[in-house]
C-alpha cells in the first residue's frame, strides 16, 4: 500500500474547471501508485519488456525506452540484459520525469549505462537499435505523427530488432467498446478511487490520450515494414505488442 505522500489523490477532490492531463511535478510525486492503480497489469508488462528485451538485445547496440517517464522498462530491461556493450537511451520530454528519474538511476546497482534526454521523442535520432520500447507513449502523439514516428523506429532498428509498443485501446464495437471502459473503471474503483476521481481523469485525459483499435495498430507497424506483429498482453482496454524487423 503506498503511503499517504505518495498516494495519488491529484482528482480526489472537486475540481471547477478540468484542464488537459500534464505529466508536472504533481503526477510524477504519485506516478508509481497512479499507473499501477490506473493500468491493468502494469506490472506484469514492466517485468515482461525486461524479459523479451533479454531475448532480442544484441551486443553493442542501443535499446531505446521512448516516453520513459520514470523508468520503470528502462529498469526492468537494464536488470534483464545478459548482452555485453548495450547502452539504454531513456526519453521524455517531462523534465520532472528525468529529474526523477536521474535520482533513481544514481540508486540502481546495475552497470548497464543509461543516459537519458529531456526531448520529444519526435526528435530523437534512432539508430543501432536491437530494442524500442514505447510503453503507454504513443496514444499521447498526435494522430497525425504516429505513422512517422513508427517509420523511424523501424528505419533505426536493426534487422531482427523488436519495437515493443503497449497502448489503451478502443474498439470498433460500441458496445464491447463501452464495456471495455466500464471493466476498467471497475478495476480502478476496486483500487480505490472514486467516481469523481474517475470522472475528472477521463474528462482531463480525453483531448491528450487517443487510443486507437488493435487492428490500426497492427495495419501501421506492417505498413512500416515490420515481418510479424504479435499481441502478447492483453487486460481489458490495455494491450501490448510486440513487432519485429
Amino acid at each position: 500500500m503506498s503511503n499517504k505522500k505518495s498516494q495519488d489523490n491529484i482528482f480526489a477532490s472537486p475540481l471547477s474547471e478540468t484542464v488537459d492531463f500534464v505529466f508536472d511535478k504533481n503526477v510524477v510525486d504519485v506516478f508509481p501508485d497512479m499507473i499501477n492503480r490506473s493500468v491493468p497489469g502494469y506490472s506484469t508488462i514492466i517485468n515482461l519488456i525486461g524479459v523479451l528485451a533479454q531475448q532480442h538485445a544484441n551486443p553493442n547496440t542501443r535499446i531505446y525506452d521512448l516516453g520513459c517517464s520514470l523508468g520503470a522498462a528502462s529498469l526492468s530491461m537494464r536488470h534483464h540484459l545478459i548482452e555485453e556493450g548495450c547502452e539504454i537511451i531513456s526519453v521524455d520530454n517531462a523534465e520532472a520525469m528525468i529529474e526523477r528519474l536521474n535520482k533513481i538511476l544514481e540508486r540502481d546497482t546495475s552497470k548497464i549505462p543509461v543516459q537519458t534526454l529531456c526531448s520529444d521523442i519526435q526528435d530523437v535520432d534512432i539508430n543501432n537499435a536491437s530494442v524500442v520500447v514505447m510503453n503507454f507513449t504513443l496514444q499521447f502523439i498526435p494522430l497525425s505523427e504516429r505513422k512517422k514516428i513508427i517509420a523511424k523506429i523501424y528505419a533505426g532498428l536493426n534487422k531482427g530488432g523488436c519495437l515493443i509498443l503497449s497502448e489503451k485501446l478502443a474498439f470498433p464495437d460500441a458496445e464491447e467498446n463501452e464495456k471495455q471502459i466500464n471493466f476498467h473503471h471497475a478495476f480502478k474503483k476496486s483500487n480505490g478511487y472514486s467516481d469523481l476521481e474517475i470522472a475528472q481523469k477521463r474528462n482531463a485525459l480525453e483531448n491528450v490520450l487517443i487510443p486507437e483499435t488493435q487492428e490500426t495498430h497492427i495495419q501501421r507497424l506492417k505498413e512500416s515494414g515490420f515481418s510479424q506483429v504479435l499481441p502478447w498482453f492483453q487486460c481489458f482496454n490495455f494491450a501490448s505488442f510486440i513487432a519485429i524487423k
